[in-house]
């Protein structure tokens, strides 16, 4: 079964050089990419474009979106470094996907442009949605928004998974409550998909549910989650409360093995392997 991967990472090459320019984190010295939280493995072969078309091959997908992930921290930078980055990448990634054949689909870290699927933005974007508006104005009927972590807390040497597991995952629950709160209903022709399942935050619909001072309305039809590295019992949870035809396939590759997310969407049935690989992506992207 071919598809789509909603969730990929690809750094051009204008982006990687940028990068090594930079003496603060977010920077790549030698083999290392410098964050906030720390330092790790760059693998810039990883990055290269024959090498993710070969993955895509593996994974058999047809087509990846990539995004620029804000958890390397480029949004709490000063304007003219954030400018600066954001550029590099914008116009690196428009050459690889143009070079790709189609197979790579970019989403633009600032307003949506031409040669872009839509844009990506940080979970905090949603907390004030005010801020948010012009991008959310630029996106009504054309496109679709991606909310992803942003950078965490820096862990302590025995606790590295701490940031992915704990501040990802509440970040991701904050952001889609805020939507459903606030969002949906100013900006129901917004089409917005939420990394990592929202951190689990469908599960929470039954909790809101007994609150009888929570005027939240469930997820509108145009509110998406994503699956990546999440198992059977996760996503299942999510496609019950939320609804099958809104879960996406994703896998954050290269970061993660493209193998993790495949192997648990399979033990979720066929028809939601479907769904999720196929049909809704390809709604989405239309």
């Amino acid at each position: 079964m071919a598809g789509y991967d909603i969730h990929q990472h690809l750094w051009p090459p204008p982006f990687v050089e940028a990068l090594r320019r930079r003496s603060g984190p977010p920077c790549i010295r030698g083999d290392e990419l410098v964050l906030a939280e720390g330092s790790y493995p760059a693998d810039l072969n990883a990055h290269e474009l024959e090498a993710r078309i070969a993955l895509l091959d593996r994974a058999h997908l047809d087509v990846a979106v990539v995004s620029l992930q804000p958890t390397l921290g480029i949004q709490s930078l000063a304007g003219s470094e954030r400018d600066e980055l954001e550029q590099a990448w914008e116009e690196g990634i428009l050459e690889l996907a143009a070079a790709s054949g189609g197979r790579i689909r970019p989403l633009s870290p600032r307003l949506p442009r031409a040669g872009f699927a839509g844009a990506s933005v940080g979970a905090d974007a949603f907390e004030d949605l005010d801020v948010a508006a012009p991008l959310l104005d630029a996106l009504r009927g054309s496109g679709f928004l991606f909310v992803h972590p942003v950078a965490g807390s820096p862990p302590s040497a025995d606790r590295r998974w701490w940031a992915p597991v704990v501040d990802y995952t509440s970040q991701m629950q904050r952001a889609y409550f805020a939507w459903l709160a606030a969002g949906q209903a100013r900006w129901p022709d917004v089409r917005v998909v939420f990394a990592i399942l929202a951190g689990g935050a469908p599960v929470q619909l039954e909790r809101l549910g007994c609150r009888a001072d929570a005027p939240v309305e469930s997820a509108h039809e145009n509110v998406f989650l994503e699956i990546s590295s999440y198992g059977r019992r996760a996503i299942g949870l999510c496609a019950d409360a939320h609804g099958a035809e809104q879960i996406l396939f994703g896998t954050d590759a290269p970061v993660v093995d493209p193998g993790v997310a495949a192997r648990s969407l399979v033990g979720c049935g066929t028809e939601l392997e479907r769904l999720a690989r196929e049909e809704t992506p390809a709604r989405l992207l239309a």
